[in-house]
C-alpha cells in the first residue's frame, strides 16, 4: 500500500485524537517568527513549479540530500528544477525516522491533497499534479496564508530596511493576513565583521542621522525602532552563538565602537562589552515601546569553510554550539529587571540540555504585569521534531507552566512550512493525551482542550499585542 496516513500521525491514544480533532485542528495560526519574503507576499508570488516552492532555500532538505551522497548539482547547483525534484523524491524513502519524512507527506497532503508516499516511482505523477495546482490562485503566496488560516505572520527584517514591502502589503486589501515586521539588529552587534563600518553608515542613512559616535548610533537605532513601530512591528529578534555578558560602561562601549569604525582590531573581551552594553540599551528601548524581545541562542554557523566560500551563509552548514549560559542570561535579565526595564522576552536555545536551565532562569523574572512574561522558546531549528518538541514541552511544564506557552512558529523561508504548526499541535495533543491516559490529568476535555487552544493560538495573540 502506497498511502501515508496523515490523519492519525503522532496521535497515539484516543485522548490525543480527541484533543487534536475537537480542539487543536481548526485553530488559526499566529506565526510570530519566520523568514518569509514580504516581497513575495506583496507580489502574491506564483511559484513556477514544485521545486521552486518546495526545495528553494530549504537547508533542512539540502543537509539530508548531502548526507545521502547526492551531488551538489541537484541540491543548490545548476540542474533543472525537475531534475532537482526527482533527486529529492528518490531519496525521501531513505529518510524514515527523520522529521523530513513526516513533513514531506503532511505538505503533500495539506497543500495538494496527495496522500501517497513519495517515491521515485510516482515522482513524475506528483510533479505534474502539483505543478497543475500551483497555477491556482489559492496556491499563490497570499492564497497560501489564507488557506492555512494564518492570521498573523511576522517576518525578520533588518533595521536599515525601508519596509516598503510591508507598506505594499498593508495597502492591499486582498491580503487578509496581518504581516508585521520584526526588528533584527544582529549586524549592529557584529562589530568584528569586515562590513561593520559600511553597515552602520547605511543604518544612519536610513535613519537620516549621522553615526560618527556611539551616541549617534543609539539615536539612529531609536529612530529606526520608532519607524518599525509605526509600520506595525511589536517584537525584536536577536541571534547569538554563545550569549554575551560582560559588564561595561557607556564610555567603554563608545571607545570600542570608534575602534571598530576605524578598522582597528577589537579584542574578544571588548566585543563582549560592546555587545552587552548595546543589547541592554536595545532592551530598554523595546520595553519603552512595549515590544517583545526574542533571543535565539546557540548556533555555530558556516562551519564548512570550503562550502561557505562557494555558497555563502544559510546554505546548511550550521550546527549546535555547546557553552555555559546560566550566569550570563541571569545577569542580563537581572540588569534590565533592576530598573523595571525588562521587556517581554522569549529565550530559545539550540542546545537542548539548556531547556531546564532556561526554564529556571526565566522563573526568576516573571511579573504581575502578565502571565508568562518570560518564555522558554519553542524547540528550535534542529529540534522542531517530535523528540525535541517533547523535551522542550516537558521542561516547560515540569519547571514552569505550559498553560502560558505562546506555542509554535515556522522559523522558515518556505511557504510550504505551515504544516509544522499541525505537526506541533499533534505532538502537543499526544503529550496531554498521555497525561490523561496515565491519570496525571482529568479526562475533562473542555478544560484540557481550552489549554490546548490557548497554546495553539490565543496565548500568542495576547502576548504579542499585534493589532489584527
Amino acid at each position: 500500500m502506497n498511502r501515508f496516513d496523515t490523519e492519525s500521525l503522532l496521535l497515539n491514544s484516543k485522548s490525543a485524537r480527541k484533543l487534536y480533532v475537537d480542539y487543536a485542528a481548526e485553530m488559526p495560526i499566529f506565526d510570530y517568527h519566520n523568514h518569509l519574503s514580504p516581497r513575495d507576499i506583496a507580489d502574491n508570488r506564483q511559484f513556477k513549479n514544485l521545486a521552486e516552492i518546495w526545495l528553494e532555500g530549504d537547508h533542512y532538505k539540502w543537509r539530508a540530500l548531502r548526507w545521502l551522497g547526492v551531488d551538489e548539482k541537484w541540491i543548490t547547483g545548476d540542474a533543472p528544477d525537475k531534475e532537482k525534484f526527482m533527486a529529492w523524491a528518490k531519496q525521501v524513502p531513505r529518510m524514515a525516522g527523520n522529521p523530513l519524512y513526516h513533513w514531506t507527506h503532511l505538505e503533500l497532503a495539506r497543500y495538494f491533497g496527495i496522500h501517497e508516499r513519495l517515491t521515485e516511482d510516482n515522482a513524475e505523477d506528483v510533479w505534474n499534479r502539483c505543478n497543475e495546482q500551483l497555477q491556482e490562485g489559492s496556491m499563490r503566496a497570499a492564497g497560501i496564508l489564507e488557506k492555512f488560516k494564518v492570521k498573523v505572520a511576522c517576518t525578520t527584517d533588518d533595521p536599515a530596511d525601508d519596509l516598503q514591502d510591508h507598506a505594499d502589503i498593508r495597502r492591499n486589501k486582498d491580503i487578509g493576513t496581518v504581516v508585521a515586521p520584526a526588528f533584527r539588529p544582529d549586524r549592529v552587534l557584529d562589530l568584528t565583521n569586515a562590513g561593520f563600518a559600511g553597515y552602520v553608515r547605511d543604518l544612519g542613512k536610513a535613519a537620516g542621522a549621522p553615526v560618527e559616535s556611539y551616541q549617534d548610533l543609539m539615536e539612529a537605532l531609536k529612530k529606526r525602532i520608532d519607524y518599525f513601530h509605526d509600520s506595525g512591528c511589536r517584537l525584536s529578534d536577536h541571534g547569538f552563538g554563545a550569549f554575551p555578558y560582560e559588564a561595561a560602561t557607556e564610555k567603554e562601549a563608545s571607545d570600542i565602537y570608534l575602534k571598530a569604525l576605524d578598522g582597528e582590531t577589537v579584542t574578544v573581551e571588548e566585543e563582549r562589552k560592546y555587545r552587552t552594553f548595546t543589547l541592554l540599551a536595545l532592551g530598554r528601548l523595546y520595553r519603552a515601546k512595549d515590544w517583545a524581545m526574542q533571543l535565539h541562542i546557540g548556533a555555530i554557523r558556516n562551519n564548512n569553510a570550503r562550502m561557505f566560500a562557494k555558497l555563502g551563509k544559510d546554505s546548511g552548514y550550521d550546527s549546535i554550539l555547546d557553552f555555559h549560559l546560566a550566569s550570563a542570561l541571569n545577569a542580563f535579565l537581572s540588569e534590565l529587571d533592576r530598573t523595571n526595564e525588562l521587556p517581554r522576552t522569549i529565550v530559545y536555545s539550540l542546545y537542548p540540555a539548556q531547556y531546564d536551565l532556561i526554564a529556571t532562569t526565566i522563573g526568576n523574572f516573571q511579573s504581575s504585569e502578565m502571565e508568562g512574561k518570560l518564555q522558554l522558546g519553542s524547540a528550535w531549528w534542529f529540534h522542531d521534531q517530535k523528540e525535541g518538541m517533547l523535551q522542550q514541552l516537558k521542561s516547560l511544564s515540569t519547571i514552569g507552566l505550559i498553560s502560558t506557552f505562546v506555542g509554535m512558529l515556522t522559523d522558515s523561508r518556505s511557504f510550504m512550512s505551515f504544516p509544522r504548526h499541525e505537526y506541533f499541535r499533534r505532538i502537543l495533543c499526544r503529550l496531554f493525551g498521555e497525561w490523561i491516559k496515565e491519570g496525571d490529568l482529568p479526562a475533562d476535555y473542555d478544560y484540557i482542550g481550552g489549554i490546548i487552544q490557548d497554546i495553539c493560538y490565543r496565548n500568542a495573540e495576547r502576548y504579542f499585542k499585534i493589532r489584527q
